[in-house]
């Protein structure tokens, strides 16, 4: 039986999660709390396998709570984030200090989003349950920092092979992701596209802590967008990006096709017109989320003659995309995430 704590200070976010919770006969709401004081010490004394936490609350806020939490006594802990720009910012901080996910605060009255998000939260509960803590809280590295970097293998141009490089990342995203980027070379000889499953809000504040991290350029992607060494783009929320490739330089797309899709922005959408656009010029990495989103992309960039590499099982917090990348003898290299970045410049040559 998996226990969870709520902490909120709204009545109705508390018997809402609740009730939803409990729906599950897998899991059991053991305790609520009206505010992060309150929070941390029934963490102690209830000892939840997962906690839910608001992060505006009188007394004690969410992230301060989670401060102690990730001190005390590490579990998972999903965040109940309002989809505005300030509920973005206060997410990706709480997600540095070791949050696992969140979701969304609003719950409208329409049943269908409801549903949803009832499916989506007993989902994520149960995923991040089952898992030790293996969140890896990012240090952001100032631009000056030198970061290791690996010896290409000598070329007579001195051009990598692949100078595409396209991510597909989800649950625990945020904090792997700037783990990478922040340890990059201002130099580095790719440009870089991303698809993290994110709601349209937080992809923008998301660029933007990027590009304050990183020594390379972050932004979320329009249409029009060149891809060059050096700069990464950030699908944004509920769109797809693609790649197109013109005679003389490949530019972004942002796209709603397609409407179908289970994922917007979907790795698979992206990675499939990397290899279309560019074929073995293209480099797939794989990272921590729930689900198989990213494998069949994977796999037609293999087919094209590109490579890929997937996140290690020990270094996720949770081993879905990557671990269906794997299962399928997709992966040319499974990697600690510790050393995604220098694997990502190594692969470059291969």
């Amino acid at each position: 039986m998996i226990t969870v704590l709520v902490v909120d200070d709204s009545a109705f976010m508390r018997k809402a999660i609740s009730t939803m919770l409990d729906k599950d006969p897998g899991i059991t709401v053991v305790g609520v709390a009206r505010n992060g004081r309150e929070g941390l010490d029934m963490v102690r004394k209830l000892d939840p396998d997962v906690v839910t936490m608001d992060i505006e609350m009188p007394e004690m806020d969410g992230l301060t709570a989670l401060r102690h939490i990730m001190m005390e006594c590490p579990r998972p802990v999903l965040m109940v984030s309002s989809l505005t720009t300030e509920g973005a910012e206060s997410t990706l901080k709480a997600m540095e200090l070791g949050a696992v996910d969140f979701i969304p605060k609003q719950l409208s009255k329409v049943s269908l989003d409801i549903i949803k998000i009832e499916r989506d939260l007993i989902d994520k509960v149960k995923t991040v349950a089952a898992r030790k803590m293996r969140h890896v809280a990012a240090r952001p590295a100032s631009r000056q920092a030198a970061p290791r970097r690996p010896a290409p293998p000598p070329r007579r141009d001195g051009r990598p092979v692949r100078d595409v490089v396209a991510i597909g990342v989800s649950t625990g995203g945020p904090p792997v992701v700037q783990k990478i980027l922040s340890s990059l070379p201002a130099d580095f000889p790719a440009g870089i596209v991303i698809a993290q499953h994110m709601p349209a809000a937080f992809t923008g504040p998301f660029a933007a802590r990027l590009d304050s991290v990183s020594r390379i350029s972050v932004k979320e992607a329009e249409t029009g967008d060149v891809l060059r060494p050096g700069l990464a783009f950030v699908a944004p929320g509920g769109r797809h990006i693609v790649l197109d490739q013109k005679v003389s330089r490949v530019e972004v797309v942002v796209t709603d096709e397609p409407r179908d899709a289970l994922y917007k922005p979907s790795a698979n959408v992206l990675i499939n017109s990397v290899a279309q656009a560019v074929g073995r010029r293209g480099l797939g990495v794989i990272l921590t989320g729930m689900g198989n989103d990213g494998c069949e992309g994977i796999r037609a960039l293999k087919g094209k003659g590109g490579r890929a590499l997937a996140q290690s099982d020990s270094t996720c917090v949770v081993y879905g995309m990557p671990k269906a990348v794997v299962e399928e003898n997709l992966a040319d290299e499974i990697v600690d995430i510790d050393d995604m970045a220098e694997s990502i410049m190594a692969n470059l040559y291969k």
